[in-house]
Parts: C-alpha cells; structure tokens; sequence
C-alpha cells in the first residue's frame, strides 16, 4: 500500500507541476488540463495496451502483496 501511495502522491505532485507552469505561462485552467492529457489521446492502440498492461501489472500486484500481507497477519 505503502508504494501505490507514494506513486499516486508522485502521480499528484508532478500533474500540479504540470498545471502550474502551464498555467504560469497564461493558460486558463482547462487549456492546461487538456496539456496534461493530451499525450494519452494520440496514442496508438499497441502503446494503450502496453500503458493498460502495466498499471494492470502494478495494480494486481498491489493486491497480490496486500492479501499475502493480510493472511500472513491473521495466522499468527
């Protein structure tokens, strides 16, 4: 949990980043919310499956490492 935490607190931190400097350089707010995700929609249908495999990856593993944790603490 500890590591899905942190990479959404990064996730967060560098999306603001990305905001404040669009919106820093005279933006309006959702002109720099379409800057930030604008390099999802022109992605081809491999590289979508590849960016949807690898957050399911670390999503299943999360998990995975959550039960494992859980069970473990229950045996004892």
């Amino acid at each position: 949990m500890k590591i899905m935490g942190i990479s959404l607190l990064m996730l967060g931190c560098l999306i603001a980043f990305s905001l404040g400097i669009d919106i820093f350089q005279g933006f309006d707010v959702s002109q720099a919310l379409y800057n930030a995700v604008s390099p999802f929609r022109v992605m081809e249908v491999a590289e979508l499956f590849v960016l949807f495999f690898l957050l399911f990856l670390f999503f299943a593993e999360s998990v995975y490492l959550f039960i494992k944790e859980r069970k473990g603490n229950q045996s004892k």
